[in-house]
């Protein structure tokens, strides 16, 4: 293991660590530059095989890179230490399909039964962006990703459904052909975008007024580009209505020890 690679794995518990004792509950976009970021979905037994066939026919929004043990909190494929009841800023709690609530701590609420899901995300391939010249707009404002819901449907399993979210960066029409080129190489991490240009065209009617997360500016000569987005199962939570869900907050993320070069295409 490089030196480089030992200190990011430092900064990726120290990080947790940080979550854990809720010295840090806010967005994750920028931190750890080089750790895959994980998008976080809970359920009851009951309920996971059909959301696990949903992110099989979903691969683009919904991106698995790690799967609990019936009720295990542990997910040491993704970090020895990971304690998915902790170690996320921020928690949705669903019932029913309805958001109750938020938490910075689930460790009351976890059941024997529950299987944690971890989805990549779009802010492990922020960092080849940012190498290459193309910083995000949400990056460079300190703020959290646009992200919007459209009319873009994603492919039903069991009760599972909605619409596809999708994070919105904008470039100038090179540089987004660039950012295309890099993001492509990230499967797992949504990989290319699913769209760019009139976002009417995909159902998003402001970009000023993103569902979750911050609006950013767009400046003269630039475009917004659409990539899909690990908030994508909580529309499809609504709709199944489990008794009881738990997700991350959009942007809230959970950091890995996996590196984001590790699932890349080179």
């Amino acid at each position: 293991m490089s030196h480089s690679s030992s200190k990011l794995l430092i900064e990726t518990a120290q990080l947790r660590q940080a979550i854990r004792r809720q010295e840090h509950t806010g967005p994750t976009s920028g931190l750890a530059t080089g750790a895959m970021q994980g998008n976080v979905v809970i359920l009851p037994q009951a309920y996971a095989n059909e959301f696990l066939l949903y992110c099989q026919k979903n691969p683009v929004a919904c991106p698995l890179i790690g799967v609990s043990e019936v009720g295990d909190y542990r997910l040491p494929t993704l970090g020895h230490d990971i304690d998915i009841r902790h170690d996320v800023p921020e928690y949705y709690v669903y019932r029913d399909g309805v958001k109750v609530e938020s938490l910075n701590d689930i460790e009351a609420l976890w059941q024997e039964d529950m299987v944690a899901f971890v989805l990549g995300c779009s802010f492990s391939f922020e960092h080849a962006l940012s190498t290459a010249g193309l910083p995000p707009r949400n990056i460079e404002l300190g703020v959290n990703v646009s992200m919007f819901e459209t009319n873009i449907a994603t492919v039903p399993a069991g009760r599972f459904h909605g619409n596809t979210v999708v994070t919105m960066r904008p470039y100038t029409p090179k540089d987004a052909i660039r950012a295309i080129q890099i993001t492509t190489r990230f499967p797992k991490a949504h990989g290319a975008p699913l769209h760019f240009g009139s976002p009417e065209a995909i159902g998003i009617r402001d970009l000023s007024q993103p569902e979750f997360g911050d609006p950013v500016t767009i400046k003269d000569q630039e475009v917004p580009v659409f990539w899909a987005c690990g908030v994508t199962p909580q529309l499809a939570i609504r709709n199944a209505k489990p008794p009881i869900c738990i997700t991350h907050a959009p942007g809230k993320m959970l950091i890995t020890d996996i590196l984001d070069t590790d699932l890349a295409v080179l």
